[in-house]
């Protein structure tokens, strides 16, 4: 089955001002549309077509770099599309396990917020900054090359990302132009909390290890 372009679940303008409408319409109809279509021709008639897109990504490292680059753009805008609302913002409900979890593992939520916004504004290029819990329950922060992920083989650390940013040019640059670290501030007013919580449970069990 060909992977699918999944619809927005807002409209193109209901991010603003953080995040203008001409952005979001070419960033999902032009280059998550794109990703789409190279994936499917890339996986065409081969035993891929059968598979996740994480089961895809899990043996990155033996695939071909057209499946390697638009598997992964196709997975990270899925997953980007998702953990943005126009309700978001602000921090994590204090009872859910990733505000727990987010103070466990980085001392405070201000504390992720700074490592989180450093480990974007300087991802070299074009890439993606993540917020990733571990084989061991515990978050960690990161971020990839291109459209690399945490979930590929090939990642310097591996994990499940359960929020992520796109800092390639084409994400921000007819609002922010240069000015990425901007633009990663604004991020923080469309998080929607509640998704990266449900990321988080359902990666680790519905629960949180001490």
């Amino acid at each position: 089955m060909a992977f699918q372009l999944p619809a927005l679940p807002y409209a193109f303008d209901a991010l603003e001002p953080h995040i203008d409408a001409r952005t979001m319409e070419i960033h999902h109809g032009k280059h998550h549309a794109a990703y789409t279509n190279n994936l499917n021709a890339a996986i065409a008639g081969t035993v891929l077509e059968g598979q996740t897109i994480e089961q895809v990504l899990a043996n990155i490292s033996q695939l071909s770099p057209a499946i390697r680059n638009n598997g992964g753009g196709y997975y990270n805008h899925n997953l980007f599309w998702e953990i943005m609302s126009p309700s978001g913002g602000g921090e994590p409900s204090p009872q859910s396990n990733i505000a727990k979890a987010i103070d466990r593992d980085f001392g405070s939520f201000e504390e992720f917020k700074k490592q989180f916004a450093a480990v974007g504004a300087t991802r070299f290029g074009s890439g993606w900054a993540w917020l990733c819990t571990g084989a061991d329950d515990h978050l960690f922060v990161t971020s990839s090359p291109n459209q690399d992920n945490p979930l590929m083989d090939v990642a310097d650390r591996k994990g499940t990302p359960v929020l992520g940013l796109d800092v390639w040019e084409h994400a921000y640059y007819l609002n922010y132009q240069n000015r990425r670290p901007d633009y990663i501030s604004a991020f923080f007013n469309v998080i929607n909390w509640p998704e990266v919580s449900r990321r988080y449970n359902d990666a680790n069990a519905g629960g949180m290890k001490v």
